[in-house]
């Protein structure tokens, strides 16, 4: 593991010169107060309390002492305040703000609308606007800077925090908004130096560690600028804030720090990460003095610059361009500077995996080679808590495995620290001879023994494959071990996941229990491992195969193919039928050749049909099927199913004028014309017979080119009943026939074909 330490890191002139301002005055006799915690960082403020600094967070929470203004400064009321109340004062403004200040006050006296880039409730700003009479206008972002009402002149300055390209941003955009606009670039250079590093060393670190307050503004803006270049970058306050388990053997580790962060609180950190030898931590200490010296040539130049005439008119842009210049120079220096003071190159876990190669080498040299306890001590490896390491596997029994790492004695991995599965022992994972990768518990338990373990180096395996698999849209298996609020608990790779209901299934899921115990198909859609949150997707999958399976079925199905499918849902207008992933829908004109009222006349939900494609809509993704296409026209060989001369029997489904339709069978229609219906004339057919009525007849004619039967019920009545009826001559009747015969379907049903 290799570690870079940004040379900046840690306090900036301004905040050093408040706490030193601090500690002279510890030893006076009168109490010590801070207006405001002395900076944002609450060991430094407790440490202070515990020598007697108390905070006030008002003048007039002070009766009497000595008062310290912080480095953010305060408004001009608050001097009056105190000289109100004959405190005594000490003003350890950083001279950055000063300058602020008498820039606001004199353009406020000049006219000038007074703009301030910042956070409207950082301290700083307060104080800032206290030196306007409170008129200062605050933006920090470009809404802000939209809802300004136009100026014909204003001067615009910044927090000392501000990032510079939010500098930049927004004084471009406040060019648009006034006529006559002064620009002041006040970003601290201390500031905008530790922006630039911290962004050059995360671009090339896997895990970013980010020291400072919670509070602290400076600090929340290394860890945003950190935050976009590298994913693994971790906010702390103190060395207990560090989660050892997202750093790998590997990993490259960038560490930066607040303007409030003392140097203490980085060394303790950089030390906690028991990664360096003695050399490395004299080089630590050197890169920390380094920082102390820039920041102290810094202060020097500072206080020159502060002295000189700062009632001349700065051009703003030369301003703007220097700052620039100046940033970029010293940027290019830490990059270059990364591989020497500071980078810190930790004793990694390639490093152990080399020792113990040397150590088999050395520990396989003869007796002779090795002849006294020096020499054999110096083929030892050694160890640290906290380090991984590769052995050897020598022995294994129930309940621990004796792993060789190359120390002078073995070291033991307990049952507790292996990773099992129900009903797994230690003999189901390791045999004698494998090589196992291990942490490094406790270099001596008291017996001298090494204790080992596997689960943290599992549970950084695990992580590191989840990151991986998240960045790559992978799929992982996980077992469903319990239902939640909203949602199911699943474990990849030993991870607790969360997937949300919505995430489970691309249909409705009523009973979440019902998954207790399956195996998932998770893609990872949401993950922050600060946080140990991984939010994961089963739905995600099961529609990215649903859509390939549409677009492949689509690209497939051609008019007058014929598939099988299963039919789904029936509705009023026609059945849905499931073709492979896919619905296509049967309209009800569709089901049969006959009339149908309903689709459950035809089909029933679940059964296998037999489908004929009508249709296909690929840019709607809408598929027509038809179901009485499968079976064979009931019109073909009509002549030999209902030859003339032969009874048939048949349903009345439709009166007319001129006779009565006669359902054969679904599809087949015969007609009775009205002087085929009685052996006597009849004036109306409804006189005779009715809807749904079943009679006996007679076929006169079939034609199944033409698609029409001729049916007497006349014929089949007794001859004496007939002879009742004086006869019509054939002539006529069949010129009747012919005529009524030729009368379309349209005609027949003119509200239906309308």
């Amino acid at each position: 593991m290799k570690i870079i330490l940004a040379p900046n890191a840690g306090f900036c002139f301004g905040v050093r010169r408040a706490i030193d301002s601090v500690y002279e005055n510890l030893d006076q006799a009168l109490p010590l107060y801070t207006l405001g915690p002395i900076i944002h960082n609450p060991s430094v403020v407790e440490e202070l309390n515990k020598k007697g600094v108390r905070v006030a967070e008002t003048v007039e929470d002070v009766a009497e002492g000595k008062v310290v203004i912080r480095s953010h400064g305060v408004g001009k009321e608050i001097y009056d305040q105190i000289a109100s109340k004959e405190l005594e004062y000490i003003d350890a403004t950083c001279p950055y703000v000063k300058r602020i200040h008498k820039l606001v006050e004199k353009h406020h006296k000049n006219g000038y609308e007074i703009i301030i880039i910042g956070e409207n409730n950082h301290p700083e700003v307060i104080g800032i606007k206290g030196w306007c009479d409170n008129q200062a206008y605050v933006i920090n972002n470009i809404e802000d800077v939209k809802r300004l009402p136009d100026f014909d002149k204003a001067c615009v300055v910044a927090q000392t925090t501000t990032a510079l390209s939010k500098w930049d941003e927004l004084v471009n955009q406040l060019k648009h908004k006034v006529k006559d606009l002064t620009e002041y670039n006040t970003i601290c250079y201390a500031t905008a130096e530790r922006q630039k590093e911290a962004e050059s060393i995360a671009k090339a670190v896997d895990v970013m560690l980010v020291i400072g307050g919670k509070n602290s503004s400076n600090t929340k803006k290394l860890y945003n600028i950190c935050k976009s270049y590298c994913e693994n970058t971790f906010a702390i306050e103190t060395v207990d804030d560090i989660d050892f388990s997202v750093f790998d053997s590997q990993d490259v580790v960038g560490v930066t720090a607040g303007a409030s962060t003392p140097d203490w609180i980085i060394k303790e950190v950089i030390e906690k990460m028991n990664v360096f030898d003695e050399n490395s931590k004299e080089r630590i200490n050197e890169a920390i003095n380094e920082t102390q010296k820039v920041v102290n040539d810094t202060e020097t130049a500072e206080e020159k610059n502060i002295k000189a005439d700062e009632t001349q008119q700065v051009d703003s842009n030369k301003e703007s361009n220097h700052a620039g210049i100046t940033i970029e120079e010293t940027s290019e220096e830490t990059i270059s500077e990364e591989k020497s003071d500071n980078e810190i190159t930790a004793e990694s876990d390639n490093d152990s995996a080399n020792e113990n190669v040397e150590t088999t080498e050395k520990t396989e040299k003869t007796t002779d080679e090795v002849t006294t306890m020096e020499g054999f001590e110096e083929t030892m490896v050694s160890l640290r808590p906290g380090q991984i390491v590769k052995g050897k596997v020598l022995s294994v029994n129930p309940s621990e495995v004796i792993i060789n790492v190359g120390y002078k004695s073995d070291g033991i991995l307990p049952v507790d620290e292996i990773s099992l599965e129900e009903g797994q022992t230690p003999l189901d994972v390791f045999k004698p001879g494998d090589e196992a990768e291990v942490e490094v518990l406790k270099v001596n338990d008291g017996e001298g023994n090494v204790v080992l373990s596997r689960k943290s180096v599992e549970r950084r395996q695990a992580w590191k494959a989840i990151e991986n698999g998240f960045r790559n849209q992978e799929e992982f298996k996980a077992v469903c071990t319990e239902a939640v609020k909203g949602g199911v608990i699943a474990r990849i790779n030993g991870i607790r996941a969360f997937v949300p209901a919505s995430q489970l299934s691309n249909r409705y899921v009523e009973d979440l229990s019902t998954f207790v115990g399956q195996t998932l198909r998770l893609r990872i859609i949401e993950l922050e491992r600060s946080r140990r949150r991984v939010v994961a997707s089963q739905r995600v999958i099961l529609e990215a195969e649903e859509e390939a399976r549409r677009h492949k079925l689509f690209d497939s199905l051609e008019e007058g193919q014929r598939i099988k499918g299963v039919v789904k849902r029936l509705t009023n207008f026609g059945a849905f039928v499931d073709i492979g992933g896919v619905d296509g829908l049967i309209h009800i004109s569709d089901l049969s050749w006959g009339h149908v009222k309903h689709p459950n006349e035809v089909l029933s939900e679940d059964e296998n049909v037999e489908v004929v494609v009508l249709s296909v809509d690929k840019e709607n993704e809408r598929i027509s099927l038809g179901y009485k296409q499968t079976l064979p026209h009931p019109w073909d060989n009509v002549e030999e199913k209902y030859p003339v001369g032969s009874t048939v029997r048949g349903k009345v489904v439709r009166i007319t004028s001129f006779g009565a339709f006669i359902e054969l069978e679904p599809g087949v229609d015969g007609l009775v014309h009205i002087s085929q219906v009685s052996n006597k004339r009849i004036q109306k057919v409804e006189d005779e017979l009715s809807i749904g009525q079943e009679i006996n007849a007679k076929v006169l004619d079939s034609n199944s080119e033409t698609r029409r039967i001729s049916l007497s019920i006349r014929e089949l009545l007794p001859k004496e009943e007939a002879k009742s009826q004086p006869p019509m001559a054939k002539e006529k009747q069949e010129q009747f026939q012919k005529e009524d015969m030729t009368i379309t379907l349209g005609e027949f049903f003119p509200e239906d074909f309308n």
